[in-house]
């Protein structure tokens, strides 16, 4: 399932610039096109990294307990987001055999 339109609070992975591959979680989603994205070692939520749209790779998951504090406006903490994509990571390596590299 191919994901089209970005959420605050959903998993994308860079396709494009030196962070190729890297997973990252939606902070905001701009008019203009753009994405604010951390993943809370690197690009903490005080310094997002803006990135386009056609820059990333829109993954189905989401991390539902993130989008609803972001939308409701609480505080989330790096911590959070960090632990979120590391599971999401943990979970897409346990679905691999072997590590066997993920599909395009």
């Amino acid at each position: 399932m191919k994901v089209k339109t970005p959420v605050a609070g959903g998993i994308c992975r860079s396709l494009q610039g030196r962070d190729k591959g890297r997973y990252y979680l939606i902070k905001t989603v701009n008019a203009d096109g753009s994405l604010l994205l951390v993943d809370g070692n690197f690009k903490r939520l005080a310094s997002p990294k803006k990135k386009n749209l056609k820059h990333v790779a829109l993954l189905p998951e989401k991390a539902e307990a993130i989008a609803e504090k972001l939308s409701g406006g609480k505080q989330v903490f790096d911590t959070e987001v960090f632990s979120a994509l590391k599971a999401y990571n943990a979970a897409q390596s346990a679905e691999t055999p072997d590590g066997a590299s993920l599909p395009e």
